[in-house]
């Protein structure tokens, strides 16, 4: 029965190739969508826990999209927040989201009290020397075009000069000064949020807080930790992540099903006569349905392993071209995919074999 079955395959290699490819395609799509997806959410909490900063304060109700509301808070806040009890550094961050060639968050930054946060690691340069100097991590100088000290970078529709490379993880990829943000956005001594740093974390957390609540002016402002600021950067506190993924898996699951059913529904017709002889010699109807199902697990094998391989090399590839993207593979997701994928094409498969299974073995050896 096996060498029938591989022997069904190798008769229609076209068949049989593009039933697996289908399968392949499954299975780039789901982990393609899911390790963007991830790794751009993953990235984004790596970036804020790096800044070293343990609370976060800003105008209007506490959410994980306050890169896309407009600065409004007055820095020199930074200089009450400062002041206050338990408070070791207190900086303004305008953060700017742009679309340009890609998505990204410019931040504008006063350079000394953001790296009191915690200090930049310079790997080539130094810090702010002009207004129009830029600062940008080692993965954004590695993209392409590479970028070294000294080098003038388009941003914001001005030209900027590289004045210092820093390690990755700081928040951004890209710093530029707090007055020349503000400058450009015509929106002068604005800040978006102050990042704190207090005094033995967390320990006084609580006190903080109540201290800014209590201050006039900042009783309706949003008071984070770090901790809270990061339980809201999940799929589920994020407007149609969950749809989106859940779309992209489902048309790739349809696709898979799809070419599968056509390929065996196809195969089983093909065989009629092959099935009446089977039939006739004393198979019953599971082991008919055995054969089409058995055929089926092995091109869906064949198509997931090719799938797997395929989606690994795409991260190395991308990874190659794009150091900036987050393309973050997990075994987890390797196994829903691969179960995705299995019943998918398995569930695609179950028609054609009770339609041969329930064929009689008369019409089937009749059959021209």
């Amino acid at each position: 029965m096996n060498k029938l079955i591989l022997g069904n395959l190798v008769h229609r290699p076209l068949r049989s190739i593009i039933s697996a490819l289908a399968v392949a395609i499954e299975v780039i799509m789901i982990l393609s969508i899911v390790a963007i997806f991830y790794g751009i959410l993953n990235a984004s909490r790596t970036q804020t826990t790096g800044t070293g900063m343990d609370m976060i304060v800003h105008p209007g109700a506490a959410t994980a999209l306050m890169n896309t509301s407009s600065a409004s808070a007055d820095v020199r806040i930074a200089q009450v927040l400062a002041a206050m009890p338990h408070v070791e550094v207190a900086a303004p961050v305008y953060i700017k989201l742009t679309a340009g060639s890609s998505l990204e968050n410019i931040y504008g930054i006063d350079f000394a009290s953001y790296n009191a946060l915690r200090p930049f690691v310079f790997l080539a340069g130094g810090p702010f020397k002009g207004p129009y100097d830029i600062l940008i991590d080692d993965l954004q100088a590695d993209a392409k075009p590479q970028l070294h000290v000294g080098d003038t970078v388009k941003v914001l529709n001005h030209a900027f000069t590289v004045c210092g490379i820093v390690e990755h993880g700081k928040g951004s990829r890209k710093f530029i000064p707090l007055a020349t943000m503000d400058d450009m956005e015509h929106n002068p001594g604005k800040a978006s949020a102050f990042y704190l740093r207090t005094q033995d974390t967390p320990k006084y957390q609580a006190a903080v807080r109540d201290e800014i609540l209590s201050t006039d002016g900042l009783q309706d402002w949003s008071v984070q930790t770090i901790e809270e600021l990061l339980s809201s950067l999940t799929p589920e506190h994020l407007p149609g992540f969950n749809i989106a993924l859940k779309v992209v898996i489902g048309i790739a699951t349809i696709i898979g099903f799809l070419v599968i059913f056509q390929s065996m529904y196809t195969a089983v017709l093909e065989r009629t006569r092959e099935i009446g002889i089977l039939k006739s010699m004393g198979a019953d109807r599971g082991a008919i349905v055995s054969v089409v199902l058995r055929e089926t697990l092995l091109l869906s094998a064949a198509g997931i392993v090719l799938g797997l391989v395929a989606t690994y090399l795409l991260r190395g590839a991308l990874h190659n071209r794009f150091p900036t993207l987050s393309f973050q593979l997990t075994t987890q997701w390797d196994l829903n995919a691969v179960a995705i994928a299995l019943l998918g094409s398995l569930f695609g498969a179950l028609y054609p074999a009770l339609k041969a299974a329930r064929k009689d073995p008369i019409d089937a050896l009749s059959y021209e």
